[in-house]
């Protein structure tokens, strides 16, 4: 009896449990039933819905939210639930030119020009290909010392170190850059809220990794996730009112360079006598500076700074204008044309803002998205950044209470980016500073006073999900090389559907003729089985549930075959069963018996 009591015990505890943790997927899938209703087929709204309600009690019952009752409901892999299946490249190329500190040696060039284009059709690495080209491209005596004796290699490669020694040097740094970038990849993907994602090296391919992601329904957001390096800077800026009169040089220059037919795109020079050019240019200089007519909001005169939405009059921050989408690469070709260039200060740097401007929000004239071009000022001899994303120690997603309660991303810095920043911020006082990320703009503040502590905020008419993934990436790290996708796949939610539905159905039909056999051909006894058949299912799918484990279409294929194994084991029993009735036994012994001699089978 002790025995019997053991096992009720252990059978209550069981189901209880397997209730409880099946009860999550019930509460999630009514939740998505409601959404899709109130969405009526929109999948924007349906995702804004849920969304809104991620942090609300929806299982009052145990007082747990909807984002705690997706991750413990059932799991659906890539082939039920759909998602997307992603291979990256990390280009050994770029982390060849990034130890080299960006040499613009004619060599180097050329060296890594012949090795991009000989890796098309070798089935050698990288680096022995650019080792080989190198030898081919370098003058006698040239060596690869020279180019990779900097800082980044401080104390690996020497002025005397040979080229086979260099070359180890750049393989191991390579596969260290890979292996990081494997690292980070992983890490930003564990935070990403996958539901049991998939990330590996692809064996006897290098730098390829393979990203597999259940249930994403936005790609796009998965590929900027993925392929960001995370190159977080900060930056002091220029005021629109101490570079206004370069601008308006640089805008009659290209006004000028259209007249006479100038090709932006190739960036052909039309006047080959550079010193009447230099001449020209500080004429133009002169005359903007002594011109106090305002800019005119006439293309074809101002093709800078007339094709934009002007500012408000007495605005003088970092923006120099906003623009269209569309407008953005024609705006590029301009500043990217040399006499163009000639006209503006060296330190001056465009970025773009990541996002469309919200300066026109409550203007009913401006239908458009307008993109910020914001004025960068490089203040150190090298180019660099006075502080970068490596001093950022932590970063997280949080809500500004200030401004209407607006997602915003908060950063942490070490001791050295914290005393960094507070001369940065005390020194730009009344000025904007510029946030920026893989060269673009996303947030430049008027610092309002000296901040210390390593303590500051990211802020950018963000929504919930971009903070948090931008949160994520500056607290994963970032990537030694740009992540390239070379191939992507994904599954859509209508063909996962029908994979579910089939599976389903097929797993359903089996289910029901198994019982209905059982039943017709054992009678009592196949009742029995029929109720232990469903318990068995219960607990297999509980116990799934509660190790989150993941239900695939292979799954679905072993359930069924344990299924009919249960079913084998019930016709094994009730067939030694009826040979000892057979026999002329009792019930209560054939029952016992019947067990007993078919455990051997």
């Amino acid at each position: 009896m002790s025995n019997k009591g053991l096992i009720r015990f252990l059978a209550i505890a069981l189901a209880l449990a397997c209730l409880f943790h099946l009860s999550f997927s019930l509460v999630t899938w009514k939740v998505k039933g409601d959404a899709q209703k109130a969405a009526n087929g929109d999948p924007a709204k349906e995702a804004k819905y849920l969304d809104s309600i991620s942090a609300q009690k929806v299982y009052p019952l145990l007082g747990y939210t909807y984002k705690e009752c997706l991750e413990n409901e059932l799991n659906f892999g890539l082939d039920l639930k759909g998602g997307m299946n992603v291979i990256l490249e990390i280009s050994v190329a770029d982390v060849v030119t990034a130890l080299s500190s960006n040499s613009q040696d004619a060599t180097f060039l050329a060296a890594m020009k012949e090795a991009k284009e000989n890796q098309k059709n070798s089935q050698d690495d990288f680096i022995t290909l650019f080792g080989k080209a190198f030898e081919k491209n370098a003058s006698q005596g040239a060596r690869l010392a020279a180019i990779f004796n900097n800082t980044n290699l401080q104390g690996k490669v020497n002025f005397n170190s040979s080229n086979d020694d260099v070359l180890k040097v750049l393989r191991s740094e390579s596969e260290a850059a890979i292996a990081n970038s494997f690292n980070v990849l992983r890490t930003r993907i564990d935070r990403f809220g996958v539901t049991q994602p998939n990330i590996q090296q692809l064996a006897g391919q290098t730098g390829r990794i393979l990203v597999e992601l259940p249930g994403v329904k936005d790609p796009e957001r998965v590929k900027n996730l993925l392929k960001g390096t995370a190159n977080l800077e900060f930056w002091e800026t220029y005021n629109y009112s101490e570079i206004e009169s370069k601008l308006l040089a640089a805008d009659q220059k290209v006004r000028m360079l259209k007249q006479s037919g100038y090709d932006f795109d190739k960036n052909d020079i039309v006047v080959d006598n550079a010193e009447a050019d230099s001449s020209a240019n500080q004429s133009l200089l002169g005359e903007a500076a002594a011109d106090s007519v305002k800019v005119a909001s006439n293309e074809e005169y101002n093709p800078i700074l007339g094709g934009s939405i002007r500012r408000s009059s007495g605005y003088d921050g970092a923006c120099i204008g906003y623009y269209q989408a569309k407008d953005t690469a024609t705006i590029n070709k301009y500043f990217a044309a040399p006499q163009v260039k000639d006209l503006l200060p060296r330190d001056l740097r465009l970025y773009w803002a990541v996002k469309p401007t919200d300066a026109f929000r409550n203007d009913p004239t401006v239908t458009e998205d307008y993109y910020d071009l914001v004025a960068i000022k490089v203040t150190s001899r090298d180019g660099a950044a006075p502080l970068t994303g490596d001093a950022v120690t932590d970063a997280r997603e949080e809500f500004d209470d200030r401004k209407g309660g607006n997602a915003m991303v908060s950063m942490t810095m070490n001791g050295d980016g914290a005393r960094t920043w507070a001369r940065i911020t005390k020194d730009n006082r009344g000025r904007q500073v510029a946030i920026v990320l893989d060269n673009y703009v996303y947030s430049y503040p008027t610092v309002q006073s000296e901040i210390t502590g390593g303590n500051s905020q990211i802020t950018g008419n963000f929504s919930v999900q971009e903070a948090k993934d931008l949160a994520n990436i500056l607290k994963s790290g970032k990537l030694p090389a740009p992540a390239k996708i070379i191939e992507e796949e994904v599954v859509g939610p209508s063909l996962g559907q029908a994979t579910i539905s089939q599976g389903m159905w097929s797993f359903g039909v089996a289910f029901l003729i198994v019982i209905l056999y059982m039943i017709f051909y054992y009678r009592t006894a196949g009742i029995a089985s029929a109720i232990a058949l469903v318990c068995n299912l219960f607990f297999l799918f509980g116990v799934l549930a509660s190790i989150g484990a993941v239900l695939t279409l292979p799954g679905i294929a072993g359930i069924v075959l344990t299924m009919g194994m249960a079913v084998d084991a019930n016709v094994i029993i009730y067939e030694r069963i009826r040979e000892e009735l057979h026999n002329g036994k009792g019930l209560k012994l054939a029952i016992q018996d019947g067990y007993s001699n078919s455990y051997s089978a």
